[in-house]
C-alpha cells in the first residue's frame, strides 16, 4: 500500500511538472523582432556612404536599403531597393543622387532622394567610387585601373582601361575640364578635356594607398590613407606634401563642412583641418567603431555620421567652426 501511495504521488508530480512545462513552452514572443523590423534604422544596418543636398540626406547601406531624412537627420525613412551593397554616393550639380553597388550597378534618384532606379555596369568589375562631372555626367572607378563615364544616365559608357592590376579608389572633377583619380601604389590619373582622355600624372609619394580624397578647388586638395596618413596638394595634384594627423586614425571619408575639410574614420573619430593639422572633433558619447560615412548638413552647424550596428546620428560642430 505504501508503494501504491508512492506511485500515485510520483504520478501526480509528473502531471504537475508536465503542466508547468506546457505552460512555459508556449511559442516565443516575437513582438520584439517585429518591432525592430518596423524601425527605419535597424541594428544590422551598416552605413557605408552618406550624401546630402539642401533638401534631403541619403544613406546607402550594406544590406540593400536606402535611408532617407528630410529633416536634417532627426527622423529617417527606409526604402528597400533589393540585393545591393551601396559603397559610394555622390550629389550631382542638379542636386540629384548617383550611387554605386558592389554588385556592378549604378543607382540614381532625383533631388528628393526617392524612387531609386538602377542600370547595369559592365566595367569596372568591382566599382569603388563614383562622382559627377560639372555637366552631370556619371563617372565610376574601381579595380583593374578602369575609369567609366556616361553622359546619358548609363545607357552608354566610355571606358578607359589603363591595363594595370591596380585599384582606383577616388575620383573628382575639379572644374569643367579637369579631373583627377587616385589609386593604390600612388597611382594618379588626370584628364584636362572633360574625361575624353585620361593619362597618368605624378605619383603620390611612398606608393600611397588612398582611402578618400577631397579637393576644395582646382588646386588645393587632400587625400587620406593607411594608418592615418594625410597628404596635401596646392597645385592640383602635381606634388604632394605630408600633413600632420593628430588623431592617428585612418579617415575613410573626406568632405567639406562650413568651408572646412572634415573626415570620419576608424575608432569613431571625427577630424577637421585646423591650420595645417588634422585634429579630433570632440562629440558626446562617441562609439569606438569605424565610421563608414559622413556628410555635411547644408545650412546647419552639424554633420551626419554612420557606421555598423545601426549607427546613424547627427553631430553638432558649432563650437569647432571658426
Amino acid at each position: 500500500m505504501g508503494c501504491l501511495t508512492g506511485f500515485k504521488q510520483l504520478t501526480l508530480s509528473v502531471v504537475l511538472t508536465t503542466g508547468l512545462l506546457t505552460a512555459c513552452s508556449q511559442g516565443p514572443d516575437m513582438s520584439g523582432i517585429a518591432a525592430e523590423r518596423k524601425r527605419p534604422v535597424q541594428r544590422y544596418d551598416i552605413s557605408q556612404a552618406i550624401a546630402a543636398n539642401a533638401q534631403v540626406v541619403v544613406v546607402g547601406t550594406q544590406t540593400g536599403a536606402v535611408l532617407l531624412s528630410t529633416d536634417q537627420g532627426i527622423t529617417w525613412k527606409r526604402q528597400q531597393i533589393g540585393q545591393t551593397s551601396l559603397v559610394d554616393i555622390a550629389v550631382c550639380g542638379d542636386k540629384s543622387f548617383v550611387a554605386i553597388d558592389h554588385y556592378r550597378k549604378v543607382w540614381f534618384a532625383g533631388a528628393d532622394g526617392a524612387n531609386w532606379q538602377s542600370v547595369q555596369l559592365e566595367k569596372p568589375r568591382t566599382p569603388l567610387a563614383v562622382t559627377c562631372d560639372k555637366q552631370g555626367g556619371w563617372w565610376v572607378v574601381g579595380v583593374n585601373s578602369v575609369i567609366a563615364g556616361s553622359h546619358d544616365q548609363g545607357k552608354t559608357w566610355q571606358v578607359t582601361d589603363l591595363g594595370e592590376d591596380t585599384q582606383i579608389t577616388t575620383i573628382q572633377f575639379l572644374d569643367d575640364k579637369r579631373g583627377i583619380a587616385l589609386g593604390e601604389f600612388g597611382l594618379s590619373v588626370m584628364t584636362d578635356d572633360g574625361g575624353a582622355t585620361w593619362k597618368k600624372g605624378p605619383a603620390l609619394p611612398g606608393e600611397f594607398y588612398p582611402y578618400a580624397a577631397l579637393f576644395r578647388d582646382s588646386r588645393e586638395g587632400w587625400v587620406s590613407g593607411i594608418a592615418g596618413q594625410m597628404l596635401h596638394t596646392k597645385d592640383g595634384g602635381q606634388s604632394w606634401q605630408k600633413q600632420v594627423n593628430t588623431t592617428a586614425a585612418s579617415l575613410n571619408r573626406l568632405f567639406m563642412h562650413d568651408g572646412v575639410p572634415f573626415g570620419v574614420g576608424n575608432g569613431g573619430v571625427i577630424a577637421h583641418l585646423d591650420g595645417d593639422s588634422w585634429r579630433t572633433l570632440p562629440y558626446p558619447d562617441p562609439l569606438p567603431m569605424f565610421l563608414g560615412g559622413g556628410a555635411s548638413l547644408p545650412g546647419q552647424k552639424a554633420i551626419v555620421i554612420g557606421g555598423p550596428g545601426g549607427l546613424l546620428r547627427a553631430v553638432g560642430t558649432a563650437q569647432n567652426n571658426k
